[in-house]
C-alpha cells in the first residue's frame, strides 16, 4: 500500500468522524467513492475503522437532533410534542402491535420420502451422485 492511500484513508476515517455519509467525506478529500468502496472490500481493518468512525459520527448527529427536538418542544412547537409523544409513548401511538409465539414442529420423513428428496437434490446438484446409486443399492 502506498503511503498516499494509507494518508487518504486516513483522511477518510476523520472526515466519517465528522460526518456519517460516505458520499461527503469522499467529496470533501476528493476521492471517488468507488475507491472508498474497493479499498473496503480489500481492507478489512479499514472497513472496520469506517463503520466505527460512521457509527460513532451518526451518534452525534442523533445526540443533536434530539437536542433540537427537546428545544422545540421547549418553545410549545406542536409538531415537535406531536412527534415526541407518538415515538415515546404508548398511548399516542398510531400503530399496531402484535405479540405472539411461533411453535414449530416437523416430523420425521420415511424412507421413501428420504430417498425421493436426496434424489432431487442430487439431480441438482446440491449431493454427489453417488448418493443415488447408494439409495438404489439398498
Amino acid at each position: 500500500m502506498s503511503r498516499n492511500q494509507d494518508k487518504d484513508k486516513k483522511k477518510l476515517i476523520e472526515q466519517l468522524h465528522k460526518m456519517p455519509i460516505v458520499e461527503a467525506a469522499c467529496r470533501a478529500i476528493s476521492l471517488p467513492r468507488a475507491t472508498y468502496y474497493r479499498w473496503r472490500k480489500d481492507d478489512d481493518v479499514f472497513a472496520e475503522a469506517c463503520d466505527e468512525a460512521i457509527e460513532q459520527s451518526a451518534g452525534k448527529i442523533n445526540d443533536l437532533a434530539e437536542s433540537q427536538l427537546i428545544t422545540s418542544i421547549k418553545e410549545k412547537n406542536l409538531s415537535a410534542i406531536t412527534f415526541w409523544l407518538k415515538h415515546h409513548h404508548p398511548v399516542y401511538e398510531n400503530r399496531i402491535r402484535l405479540d405472539g409465539r411461533i411453535k414449530h414442529e416437523t416430523e420425521a420423513l420415511t424412507d421413501e420420502q428420504e430417498q425421493l428428496v436426496s434424489r432431487a437434490l442430487a439431480m441438482v446438484g446440491l449431493l454427489p451422485n453417488e448418493a443415488i446409486k447408494e439409495q438404489d443399492n439398498e
